[in-house]
């Protein structure tokens, strides 16, 4: 049967808009949409435009409210107008020319202006900067990647590189400097990052709700007790409660380790990374070895008793004796500490994100992501600012860690005192 669809064709053609009570039929032709085409940059332009007039109205408008009108002068006014000069503002991320106006006091004394001088920084230019260049732009492609609707200047290499200076610069000030005495921690982990011939050791902490915080970061020439013991100092300064018990989890280096121990001294928790303690073993084995080797590891770590645990453990340890003396000492080396966990009685859930350092090096790759373009670290705060960038980017994603809902049993049976306390108040 032969259906009639014209008069569906041309429904789809109308468009009604109702004005008050009326419902106006309205017909867009379709060469409509070829003439916004070929006027869209002329629009663009005309736009840019407006967006400067606006701004010339803006300095205008404080020079008439501290002087009075053009050619009429307020009679109490301390201050006249004293012509133009050429001068700039920063409008679609970049600066633009401009015709500013001066104003002089009656002793021929310069009057800022608070707008102008608002209007020449402007905070969105240097977080749009920062955002292109952690993104993957680099200075020198910044200028090719702005699309502006008026004609501007400034975003060159050099001005990109000062602006990125001065935004990582703020961002490094902002995690140095964030009090910790509200942070309501159950665990530290450190880790440390190699720029360069530097490296940046960092804190990362997880809070009882499961959020994850960034610490701090410290630098040196290795990841050597004193960084470490530096960094630690640092953030009991800035609030972290030396007191207290917290879980630290590091990657089983004896640095971290004994800048641990001098901060915290026996109320710390360690708990040593079972992936690079299994990697280590790995590595002293032929590889007809290892696959079964490391097996029987992940087993031993995967179960729930830590008296079974350890007891496998000491089982494969004996084991490798007779096979590899090496990679027996490798397994014996920090192993009550890989186990600490376990000890604790923290769940399997909760167990698989604090055994291992994933957390920390999921930032640190981050940081590796955004500074990639990097070719020669200098010295002084260079690599100091990108790391910090690189850091709080990635705590911009961050979510709860899982199994978050056990780290309140882990706080109390690491801190029962306190948690007696809590309940006589």
């Amino acid at each position: 049967m032969k259906k009639n669809y014209q008069g569906t064709e041309e429904k789809s053609k109308r468009k009604f808009e109702v004005l008050g009570k009326r419902e106006l039929l309205v017909q867009v032709p379709l060469p409509m949409v070829e003439v916004w085409e070929e006027l869209q940059a002329q629009v663009e332009q005309l736009t840019g435009q407006a967006g400067l007039r606006i701004i010339g109205a803006i300095l205008e408008n404080e020079v008439t409210r501290r002087v009075g009108p053009p050619h009429h002068p307020g009679s109490a006014a301390g201050a006249v107008r004293w012509g133009r000069q050429p001068g700039y503002v920063i409008f679609s991320g970049q600066k633009v020319a401009v015709r500013r106006p001066r104003v002089r006091t009656r002793d021929g004394q310069e009057v800022e202006l608070d707008s102008y001088a608002r209007l020449q920084h402007d905070g969105r230019r240097q977080r749009a900067v920062r955002e292109g260049i952690v993104a993957g732009l680099t200075s020198r492609n910044y200028r090719r990647a702005v699309q502006s609707v008026v004609e501007g200047y400034g975003i060159e290499k050099s001005s990109v590189s000062r602006e990125f200076v001065a935004a990582s610069a703020a961002q490094l000030k902002e995690l140095c400097e964030k009090k910790l005495s509200d942070l309501d921690l159950a665990a530290i982990l450190i880790d440390g990052i190699h720029l360069g011939k530097q490296v940046l050791v960092v804190a990362l902490g997880i809070e009882i709700s499961g959020k994850k915080q960034v610490l701090g970061l410290w630098q040196g020439a290795t990841e050597n007790t004193t960084v470490v013991k530096e960094l630690l100092e640092d953030l009991v300064a800035r609030g972290l409660d030396a007191e207290r018990r917290y879980l630290f989890v590091i990657d089983g280096a004896k640095a971290l380790r004994a800048g641990i121990e001098r901060v915290f001294g026996e109320r710390a928790e360690v708990q040593r990374c079972q992936i690079h303690k299994r990697r280590n073993v790995k590595e002293h084995l032929p590889k007809s070895a290892q696959g079964d080797t490391d097996r029987r590891i992940r087993n031993a770590y995967a179960m729930t008793e830590y008296a079974a645990a350890k007891a496998e453990l000491e089982k494969i340890f004996r084991q490798l004796e007779r096979i590899n003396p090496s990679a027996a000492r490798s397994l014996e080396e920090g192993l009550e500490e890989t186990l600490t966990v376990h000890r604790l009685g923290v769940g399997w859930l909760l167990r698989r994100t604090l055994a291992s350092t994933n957390p920390i090096e999921s930032c640190l790759s981050t940081v590796e992501r955004v500074a990639r373009n990097v070719k020669r670290w200098r010295e002084g705060e260079h690599a100091l600012r990108w790391t910090a960038t690189g850091l709080l980017e990635a705590q911009k994603k961050f979510r709860r860690v899982k199994g978050f809902r056990e780290l309140e049993l882990l706080h109390r049976r690491m801190n029962p005192s306190l948690t007696q306390q809590a309940q006589v108040a």
